[in-house]
């Protein structure tokens, strides 16, 4: 079972997330967000989550629209030339659930203390800035401000170290071990998927070990790091996924229409996207249809894997 970790969504979600959980969201803006996965959690109803991560964006307004979410910690919260997150926004307005903001260096910083198995992370990303002299009510520190003790006077921000109990990310390919290959960005996820605790992923493709062991430099993230694979095309849809399908533009936009409005909107939203789908093709057909995947394929120029792989 070690060397072959592929798994349905329900089973890898029900394994290993629960209650209170601190949750790694990978993706970023409206780049490959693990929305299948995120999908599978709502309709799982793992609640009292604290979500972590850089650009927590659709994915994490959707777990909050769900009323699952109790803290976010990271450096924004928006979809891009779609605006901002608006259940979060309205959430975080109303004092309905904690946010902590650092900046998104200051949370790779913290994913990378994370990994290497120490306390803190010095940084000076975020002096200059108030986002080190606001918190939201914790029974955490956020930082420690200290002097560079081989250069007196010159101060310090200590950030505390990040272990997500269970991180989800979707990735371009992965073989059965778990070895991704993630193209384009990686922003925050190599060093979150490290100092994760376990990791879900989804991804378009699920390969040979035969194809990693011939091109092993291409391997974003080795399997050690890796506890469950699923094999879910699309599984970043609304978002992007590069060299497999563009963002979805027309849903996105309904999307930010149900969540601006929030109550009832997005509670229609969920029961007829998330939970009144018993699967993600279910989502996909609801959603969008063959025909617009078909265009959102040709519009990244990627009609087949031949094209992918040239």
């Amino acid at each position: 079972r070690a060397m072959n970790k592929v798994m349905n969504i329900r089973e890898a979600v029900g394994q290993f997330l629960f209650d209170g959980a601190m949750l790694g969201l990978g993706g970023q803006n409206i780049g490959r967000c693990a929305m299948a996965a995120v999908h599978e959690i709502i309709r799982q109803g793992k609640r009292d989550l604290t979500l972590v991560g850089c650009n927590l964006s659709i994915s994490m307004d959707l777990l909050v629209g769900a009323g699952l979410v109790r803290r976010c910690e990271s450096g924004s919260g928006n979809l891009e030339r779609f605006g901002t997150t608006f259940c979060w926004k309205r959430k975080v307005e109303n004092g309905e659930i904690e946010m902590e903001d650092f900046s998104h260096l200051g949370m790779v910083s913290r994913f990378l203390a994370g990994e290497m198995g120490l306390p803190f992370m010095p940084t000076k990303s975020l002096l200059g800035s108030d986002i080190h002299t606001r918190s939201a009510p914790s029974t955490t520190k956020k930082y420690e401000m200290i002097e560079n003790p081989w250069n007196p006077g010159e101060p310090v921000i200590l950030l505390p170290a990040l272990n997500p109990d269970v991180s989800i990310v979707h990735v371009q390919k992965s073989d059965p071990m778990g070895n991704l290959i993630i193209e384009g960005f990686t922003t925050h996820e190599p060093e979150m998927i490290r100092s994760s605790k376990h990791t879900i992923v989804t991804c378009e493709e699920i390969i040979d070990n035969r194809q990693i062991r011939a091109d092993p430099e291409r391997t974003t993230i080795p399997h050690i790091y890796v506890s469950a694979v699923v094999h879910l095309p699309w599984g970043a849809h609304p978002t992007s996924t590069h060299r497999y399908y563009d963002y979805d533009g027309e849903h996105i936009g309904f999307y930010q229409e149900c969540a601006r409005v929030g109550g009832k909107r997005i509670d229609d939203y969920l029961d007829r996207f998330v939970l009144g789908c018993d699967s993600f093709q279910d989502y996909l057909k609801e959603a969008a249809g063959e025909e617009r995947l078909s265009r959102l394929q040709e519009k990244m120029g990627c009609l087949s894997s031949t094209s992918r792989d040239a």
